[in-house]
């Protein structure tokens, strides 16, 4: 697994009648390959984890495993309560065909620093694959430190971090602290492109489900040393990348998600779409935005 470039943290799709939607799903999902995403993830936050059931991740790892028929690599999220459901979805994952595990700490026991590396060191110790820790206190409140990914970097299957404390400088903490034996991934797309230019190997990214090509530029140009062609697309993103660190990024982006045409505004209940005034703002953000769609320089040659 390498631990870099843009990798979408992919959205769930539903039909109106609250199923998979597999057709709208592999139309998102060919339009994140065709624009260069090195992974996909499943199941995350922005894929309303917490309202699949297991047969229903099952489907989906194993879908987007035919689909992509070993052009990227597929990352299944795991975000359990207990460790003996992680670990048994971290081994289910691998039999459904993932190569790689994002995790996050246990879901809301808010649990000790000794108990959360007890936890991901069980689950590593449980499976081969390659896992990413997705370290996020803002929503999660629970911060993994460097002390805690020194013991955790013990297991030889855990590489990455998704870095989402919102604290960009502690990326030159981490690299400092371990160079290159951990991979540091952003994990918020308002601090994307500044990431980057200091060191960070990937963007975990969000708005990437509406806005493939536009999410692998920046990634791109910025690692090319482009940085004012980085910058200007950058620029015009940032509206939009503003909705996916808000409580209804689900619903933002799957609006967004609508006006370039590869998804529905479909989401499980309890989440509903947009309604009011909070609608009209989102839409005129996403209506701008097209408006003023730049043309993108050829960023998969570099």
């Amino acid at each position: 697994m390498k631990w870099k470039g843009v990798m979408p943290a992919i959205t769930t799709k539903f039909t109106e009648q609250d199923e998979l939607d597999l057709e709208m799903f592999t139309v998102n999902l060919n339009a994140q390959v065709e624009a260069g995403a090195s992974a996909i993830i499943l199941g995350g936050s922005l894929g309303e984890a917490s309202t699949l059931t297991r047969y229903e991740k099952q489907q989906l790892v194993e879908h987007t495993k035919a689909q992509l028929n070993g052009a990227v690599p597929v990352i299944m999220n795991i975000a359990e309560r207990s460790t003996k459901a992680a670990i048994q979805l971290a081994q289910n994952a691998k039999d459904w065909g993932a190569e790689g595990l994002m995790l996050l700490p246990p879901m809301q026991y808010k649990a000790t620093d000794f108990e959360v590396v007890a936890y991901f060191k069980a689950i590593a110790s449980s499976t081969d694959l390659p896992i990413m820790i997705y370290n996020n206190p803002v929503d999660y409140k629970i911060m993994v430190t460097l002390k805690m990914f020194e013991e955790l970097l013990k297991c030889k299957n855990i590489t990455a971090v998704k870095e989402s404390t919102r604290d960009i400088s502690n990326i030159n903490r981490l690299r400092n602290a371990f160079g290159n034996n951990l991979s540091i991934l952003c994990g918020v797309d308002t601090l994307a492109l500044e990431s980057l230019l200091i060191g960070a190997d990937g963007w975990v990214a969000g708005l990437v489900c509406a806005y493939p090509k536009e999410t692998v530029a920046i990634y791109k140009l910025a690692k090319a040393g482009k940085v004012k062609e980085a910058i200007a697309i950058y620029r015009w993103f940032l509206p939009l990348l503003e909705l996916d660190i808000n409580p209804q990024l689900v619903q933002n982006i799957k609006l967004a998600e609508v006006a370039t045409g590869i998804g529905t505004e479909n989401v499980r209940s309890p989440r509903l779409p947009l309604q009011g005034e909070e609608r009209k703002r989102v839409q005129k953000i996403i209506n701008d935005a097209m408006a003023s769609r730049p043309v993108l320089p050829d960023y998969k040659s570099l």
